[in-house]
């Protein structure tokens, strides 16, 4: 009797489990439907088109005949390519000579927005408008100020009786002109993370240090910075992702001016994301497109897990 009581008894609870099971499935049904769009949405939008590109990296294919494998071919040509390299050279050249003064600026501006009592909101407007104004009108107008006879800085230099800069010909002027614009456009952003990362800061610790007397450069490096380093961590990564990915800024501002997809004279304002660009959808070759966008994906984790050893370093 004692073995025959085993199976019955598991025949019971399994039957006490099964009511149990679909009550709680029909309590959080409700939940898990809400989820699906995102789900369904990323599917379709986000993980079979990268899959697709996977695939298609490893093609040859125009848009229009059939694909044709070619295997790491696309890959080698991409990295003997010397003007992928230019355009490499050019995305840091241009990720340095903006992100480190967008990110540096804002958090001065930062700083001292925390510090003000009156009108604060205000000034948080107006640092933010930049970063939510149409990006191709205001590529549209950097690229008239930079205009080499009639712009707006080259008639200031002029009437200063300093030679005009050729900024959207000449190599370095170029990249200034495009760092400028990134510069002016994120600045604010940034240093909106870093009040709303000030903002969490206890003000003891600050009441604390001016009752010892320290002045506001002290606190500033030996009490923000220090407690900071999170948000500044999220800052240099995002940064750094799109800095590495800078699109829209130099196409068209160069295009405006008489350019190509090609970032303009001599390939100087060419980015990687341009490149990948110009050479998909304007030169129909979207197997080496797909190669290119894979390369830049690889680039892109490598200088990011760089830059976070660098801010965390100070934490080991």
């Amino acid at each position: 009797m004692s073995t025959l009581s085993i199976p019955t008894r598991r025949a019971e609870n399994a039957a006490q489990e099964k009511p149990l099971r679909k009550s709680k499935l029909r309590k959080y049904l409700p939940l898990y439907l809400s989820v699906v769009p995102f789900y369904l949405l990323f599917l379709i939008f986000g993980l079979i088109p990268t899959l697709f590109s996977l695939y298609l990296a490893f093609q040859r294919w125009d848009g229009i005949e059939g694909m044709t494998f070619i295997g790491l071919n696309n890959f080698v040509y991409a990295l003997t390519d010397t003007i992928f390299w230019t355009a490499v050279l050019n995305t840091f050249e241009i990720w340095i000579m903006s992100t480190i003064p967008m990110l540096c600026l804002g958090l001065v501006i930062a700083f001292l927005l925390n510090q003000r009592r009156k009108s604060k909101f205000f000034f948080q407007i107006c640092y933010f408008l930049p970063y939510i104004t149409s990006i191709v009108a205001i590529s549209v107008i950097f690229g008239s100020l930079f205009a080499p006879q009639y712009g707006l800085i080259n008639l200031t230099l002029g009437l200063l009786h300093i030679p005009g800069v050729q900024w959207l010909t000449d190599a370095w002027p170029m990249k200034w002109a495009i760092s400028t614009l990134v510069i002016w456009r994120w600045t604010g952003y940034n240093a909106l993370i870093y009040t709303a990362g000030l903002q969490s800061i206890p003000a003891e610790f600050y009441e604390a240090a001016r009752v010892d007397g320290a002045r506001t450069r002290d606190i500033f490096f030996h009490i923000t910075l220090p407690l900071l380093r999170p948000v500044i961590l999220f800052t240099v990564i995002t940064s750094s992702i799109g800095g590495m990915t800078l699109f829209v800024e130099p196409q068209i501002l160069f295009m405006t001016n008489g350019g190509t997809n090609s970032g303009g004279v001599g390939h100087a304002g060419l980015t990687m994301q341009l490149y990948q660009y110009w050479q998909a959808f304007a030169q129909d070759h979207y197997g080496y497109g797909a190669a290119v966008s894979w390369i830049m994906f690889f680039i892109i984790l490598i200088f990011t897990l760089l830059n976070w050893n660098i801010v965390t370093r100070s934490e080991r």
